[in-house]
């Protein structure tokens, strides 16, 4: 036998632990921006959830999109502007919106994840009921008074309420649920809605073992720039009241911190460009990113 194969077998073996804990528990993948980029990189990403899904493992993967919707709003000649992160959305970008994320993008992440071996369906937020939304207002400071004011997004929206039925459903049948981040309003009114924001919903409905959300940076930096392996709920909050949590990591500790504190067992922020950082983060002692627990 050779030195790779017992390599191979060494893996393995040290894996089972892992196995053991996450067989028929739920793990929810939020995965976009960066980590949706090369062909190779979408391909590797399909194999990983397919893999856990193979293993006895219950991924469900949430997905982002912007840079494809900025590719087509461009292609189209539609302006597109931001206010604090969340994208302006009138009716124009809005069909724009759905049709990309709920459309191809969508589908490329079922095809990966189905040729690679398991089976995997594409829905949105409006299938089934799953994500009914409301209207979100995006707060920005007045110049003049200092003060904080409520802004209209126009069709932004944040969960109201999750329905997991359909994803329990499709969990039951050994399916792969890949949900766009789309819901819709009481009076049937379509909202794009943030996609962590989306995956730490559903997490939280359907209790998961795991949110995993990947990103383009390592994790939770530390004062002195190093990553921080694991952190608690009161960790996290105290870090960001002191200032060195900041920026575009905040939104998404406070997602983290909304999972958990909604039952999820554990929130991780990782690098989704680093190959394979899925399974090293569930099936290796040291994870791949920061562990946000109660």
């Amino acid at each position: 036998m050779t030195n790779e194969a017992l390599d191979q077998m060494a893996i393995l073996a040290g894996a089972l632990p892992f196995l053991k804990r996450y067989d028929d528990q739920t793990v929810v993948v939020k995965y976009g921006g960066h980590a949706m980029g090369e062909e190779e990189t979408a391909l590797r990403f399909g194999r990983d959830i397919a893999l856990l899904e193979q293993v006895g493992v219950n991924p469900v993967v949430v997905h982002g999109g912007g840079p494809q919707i900025n590719a087509m709003l461009k292609r189209l000649d539609v302006t597109s502007t931001f206010v604090m992160g969340r994208r302006v959305t009138d009716e124009q970008t809005l069909d724009v919106v759905e049709m990309v994320l709920a459309g191809p993008v969508n589908k490329q992440v079922a095809e990966a994840i189905t040729r690679a071996g398991a089976m995997a369906v594409g829905i949105s937020g409006k299938d089934g009921g799953l994500i009914r939304a409301r209207k979100l207002l995006g707060q920005v400071k007045d110049e003049a008074t200092g003060a904080m004011k409520e802004i209209d997004l126009g069709f932004v929206g944040e969960p109201d309420e999750i329905n997991p039925k359909i994803l329990r459903l499709l969990i039951g049948a050994e399916i792969v649920p890949v949900v766009a981040p789309v819901g819709v309003g009481a009076d049937g009114q379509t909202f794009n809605i943030n996609a962590d924001t989306v995956a730490g919903a559903i997490a939280g409905a359907l209790s998961a073992e795991r949110l995993l959300m990947l990103t383009d940076v390592r994790g939770v930096l530390g004062p002195d720039g190093n990553l921080i392996p694991e952190m608690t709920v009161a960790e996290v909050k105290q870090g960001i009241a002191d200032g060195w949590i900041s920026g575009g990591m905040i939104p998404k500790v406070e997602t983290c911190i909304y999972a958990v504190e909604r039952g999820v067992k554990g929130a991780v922020i990782l690098d989704g460009r680093v190959p394979h950082a899925v399974l090293l983060e569930l099936f290796t002692d040291g994870g791949a990113g920061t562990l946000i627990r109660p």
